[in-house]
């Protein structure tokens, strides 16, 4: 069932989907799957496998809410046949609550007094198609609780609003209007008009919800939670509606105005608050949907940025008064040696600081300089080069978002625990330099400066998608076993916190693994878990140079024997290409193993281990452009993307403020994804199209710009 819903919602094909299920219950991940089980996927690639996922635990929370929701109209006594058969027909949630409304338990409604008052056979009366007197009939429910025909009357219509609101074609057909013409409109709160300046280009404003750009949505509700201003969201022209509702359950007859009333009122009181809240949610779960999807993409570029490698880097985490924490790092990203340095006012030891620094580069053997991009980073930079006079030095400017959440974190603590925060900041700038994804993944994703609005969209939500990034990210580099943190090995596929920290053990207590297989001796890491890491685990000088590719233990037999059939060894298949060139692939397929994989393995053999992620390019900022006051329009600028949204990307030009460059200045043609045309940490040429010094904004366009060539 499960298997056919989903791969029609997805168009995939359904054996396919199934074997995909069967291989997710029995703990199969998703890099997995979609890397070491493409027969069985049928080629699936890792969102797809992914969107699968997602969709299977949707459905089943469906089939949860399904189960309550027929047991509690079961305990109430009013589960028919074909009520069950409709209930369990319902895979969509939001008519499965349609459906169950009016069963649903209530707190104290007007309705709900009015039928503990004897009033619903009023109700119902209303309803038929009798012609009785309305306050001839009325008058037989009058007791101490109704002392009027007039309040039993009125009883009788909450009771009718309320009946007929709860009804699932009332509610879809309230749904399909609100989805279609709903309307948000923004006010300031009165007294907040001060305080809600930020907030100013939205005051009054009103505009189609459907249409509404999700980064503007956010923007609404982050107004809305501030207590600043007042979103509002229905539809201009509720007639039609009514007048559709109407002509389902009012009659020709005496009761009519009755009837007209109880649906006017149920619609003012029930109905337009629900199908509000109702379209506030749907635009808020679109809103967050296309927010974390750009999250998503930039995490992703920024985890895959390029390596510098293993190099010596010298680490520099700038400032002015309080001076420029130095570390030195080794290959491996050890720390050698931490220092100040003062090279700037109001100490400005200059002199000092550059013997210091020559002494660092000669005694540590540095070959690059990793700088933070924060406070008093172009003087920094500035310094350096000049320090750098023959260009033996590879200068970068890094990123340092996040870096402070890092080195306050527990991690930090266990790493260097008699250092203090700055040190340990400029540790982590330095290492994101060798490798940014090793480093990376010991910080918070959120705290990366990957997106806008992070803080306004659904947490949990964001948690997992991002969750998943940083576990795709990680297996699809490859990990080195025998170098790897444990928060790295944390997320190769099969692994647990647990299971890396026995790894990283057993290779304290034992020296570095040999092999693949040796991990089966690793505690608490059983068969299956070997099955799911194996393959995403590279021990780089192994003496079989299988386990430093990624090719499958599982997968060895082959290879082995394609070597056989040639007359060499594994190592001489790989090196020498005229011998792959003479397997025919075909030869090898088996009931276990297809073209897909021997696909995957011939590329691998390739080039054992590469590492997908590109080389590492130097960037400079123009010397002459430290403030804005050094911008003038028509000025042509290099910079580095630093940030995409849906609505533009943010590039540092080397001034404090990051300017903007908006989607429709991108490129000379229409760009409807920016991520089709630019990534995080791109390098560009820019424009300055606009300054706005009072605001600290800075506009920029990337069209007619001739970019650079590694960008």
């Amino acid at each position: 069932m499960f298997a056919r819903l989903i791969a029609q919602k997805l168009t995939l094909n359904e054996s396919k989907v199934a074997a995909v299920l069967r291989l997710l219950d029995e703990g199969a991940t998703i890099p997995f799957i979609s890397r070491y089980r493409k027969e069985a996927s049928g080629g699936m690639d890792e969102v797809c496998v992914e969107n699968v996922s997602a969709e299977y635990s949707h459905l089943k929370e469906i089939d949860s809410r399904r189960a309550t929701i027929i047991a509690q109209i079961e305990q109430q006594g009013k589960l028919t046949p074909d009520l069950q058969q409709q209930i369990e027909q319902t895979w969509d949630l939001t008519t499965l609550e349609d459906i169950y409304a009016p069963y649903k338990p209530k707190r104290k409604t007007r309705a709900a007094k009015a039928r503990e008052q004897g009033l619903e056979p009023l109700a119902l009366l209303m309803l038929s198609p009798t012609d009785k007197d309305p306050i001839a009939e009325a008058q037989k429910y009058l007791s101490d609780e109704v002392p009027t025909a007039d309040d039993a009357l009125q009883g009788a219509r909450d009771i009718i609003a309320e009946f007929i609101t709860d009804q699932p074609e009332v509610r879809q057909l309230a749904r399909n209007a609100f989805r279609r013409q709903s309307v948000a409109s923004m006010s300031v709160i009165k007294g907040k008009e001060c305080l809600a300046s930020n907030y100013a280009d939205y005051n009054g404003r009103t505009e189609s919800l459907k249409n509404c750009p999700s980064h503007r949505l956010l923007a609404m509700f982050r107004a809305e939670n501030e207590g600043l201003m007042r979103l509002s969201v229905g539809i201009d022209n509720s007639e039609q509606l009514l007048e559709r509702i109407k002509r389902t359950y009012v009659r020709a007859n005496r009761w009519a105005k009755h009837v007209s009333a109880a649906i006017d009122d149920g619609y003012k009181r029930l109905l337009a608050p629900q199908m509000e809240t109702e379209m506030r949610a749907e635009a808020k779960e679109r809103a967050d949907a296309e927010a974390i999807s750009v999250f998503r993409t930039n995490l992703r570029q920024l985890l895959l940025d390029a390596p510098l490698g293993h190099r010596n880097v010298l680490a520099l985490d700038p400032g002015f008064r309080t001076g420029c924490k130095v570390v030195c790092l080794n290959q491996q990203g050890d720390m050698l040696h931490h220092s100040v340095i003062y090279p700037h006012p109001p100490v400005s030891k200059v002199d000092e600081s550059r013997q210091q620094i020559k002494s660092l580069v000669n005694r540590f053997h540095i070959e690059a300089v990793a700088i933070g991009n924060g406070t008093a980073s172009r003087e920094t930079e500035q310094f350096i080069r000049d320090l750098n006079t023959d260009g033996k030095l590879q200068v970068f400017v890094v990123s340092e978002d996040g870096a402070s959440v890092y080195s306050a974190s527990a991690v930090a603590r266990e790493e260097f625990p008699n250092e203090d925060v700055t040190v340990r900041g400029a540790v982590s700038i330095g290492r994101r330099l060798i490798d940014p994804l090793s480093e990376l993944v010991k910080i918070d994703p959120k705290s990366l400066g990957v997106g806008q609005y992070q803080h306004d969209v659904d947490q949990s939500n964001l948690k997992s998608a991002l969750d998943n990034v940083v576990v795709s990210c990680v297996n699809q580099v490859g990990v080195d076993v025998n170098t790897a943190s444990r928060y790295l090995l944390s997320y190769v596929s099969g692994l647990t916190k647990q299971t890396a920290q026995n790894i990283v053990d057993y290779r304290t207590a034992n020296g570095p693994f040999a092999s693949k297989s040796e991990l089966k001796k690793v505690p608490r890491l059983g068969p299956k878990a070997y099955e799911q890491c194996a393959g995403f685990l590279r021990i780089p000088d192994a003496a079989n140079p299988l386990d430093a590719s990624a090719v499958h233990p599982e997968s060895y037999k082959v290879v082995t024997q394609m070597a056989r059939d040639l007359g060499c060894s594994v190592r001489e298949l790989i090196a020498d290409k005229t011998l792959r060139n003479r397997i025919n692939i075909r030869n090898y397929v088996s009931d276990t193993i297809g073209l897909p994989t021997l696909t995957d393995i011939m590329s691998e053999l390739e080039k054992p281990g590469r590492d997908p992620r590109q080389s590492l390019h130097a960037f400079a900022f123009d010397p002459t452009v430290h403030t804005i006051n050094d911008l003038h329009v028509g000025q042509i600028l290099p910079g580095i993307v630093t940030n995409i949204t849906a609505f533009g990307a943010f590039v540092d030009i080397g001034v404090k403020n990051d300017g903007l460059v908006h989607i429709s200045a991108v490129a000379n043609h229409f760009v409807k994804d920016i991520n089709s045309v630019l990534s995080l940490h791109q390098h560009v040429n820019v424009c300055v199209s606009d300054i706005d010094i009072s605001r600290s904004r800075i506009s920029l366009t990337m069209k007619g710009i001739e970019q650079p060539q590694n960008s």
